[in-house]
């Protein structure tokens, strides 16, 4: 008898992780071995756990990429698979950047997950059919670099206008307002912005930005 397909659930919204949890224990081969609803119980349960697939959200305490990031030196053998009710390129194009082997969308049926699921731990990758023209062409191109290495260059365009924003002292609902973004989709962005230009906060961040201004580099 081959041995279950063991699992790890993080997300932030307890009754849908409740909901996950229940419909990949009702099948008998998979095994949740563990769960959270952060980046620190995320890696805390890599360690601890070693699963075959860590199924986490990107939008929680601590930054799902940043999870993304440090599971390859965790838990070599994990395969991090993101779901997700983002359907923004975007953030599906980081997230593969990253080495997720999966990015699903919290829309699909239960029976959709488990076979999804399977279909990754057994060596393959998914990507939702909406998202698939979009992704293929994003991760051909490489990701925009400018001429000289700025503390920027890792940072999307998007990324970069949501950077300049905050150095002009907006908060989250008026950079929402300004490029038609909700809060929570704001929020994300400056959690993956304070992490790829590693510091701890937006005055940090907000420093930055007048330092390279002063220095003639954005």
């Amino acid at each position: 008898m081959s041995q279950p397909l063991r699992v790890v659930i993080i997300d932030d919204h307890p009754l849908f992780r409740e909901g996950v949890v229940h419909i990949l224990k009702s099948d008998p081969g998979i095994e949740v071995v563990g769960e959270g609803e952060s980046a620190e119980d995320a890696l805390c349960a890599l360690r601890q756990y070693q699963p075959d697939i860590l199924l986490l959200d990107l939008d929680m305490p601590g930054g799902g990429l940043a999870v993304v990031a440090r599971a390859a030196e965790v838990a070599p053998a994990t395969k991090v698979v993101v779901l997700t009710a983002s359907s923004d390129e975007e953030h599906a194009i980081a997230a593969f950047r990253a080495g997720v082997r999966g990015y699903i969308l919290k829309g699909v049926s239960s029976r959709e997950l488990v076979a999804i699921l399977r279909s990754i731990h057994a060596g393959k990758g998914y990507v939702p059919p909406s998202l698939g023209a979009l992704l293929i062409s994003g991760l051909a191109s490489p990701a925009p670099r400018p001429a000289a290495p700025t503390p920027l260059v890792d940072l999307t365009p998007r990324e970069q206008q949501i950077l300049l924003q905050i150095a002009a002292g907006l908060s989250n609902k008026e950079i929402g307002t300004a490029f038609n973004l909700t809060e929570k989709t704001v929020k994300y962005y400056v959690s993956n912005i304070l992490l790829k230009l590693q510091v701890r906060n937006r005055v940090e961040a907000a420093l930055l930005v007048q330092k390279l201004q002063a220095a003639g580099q954005l």
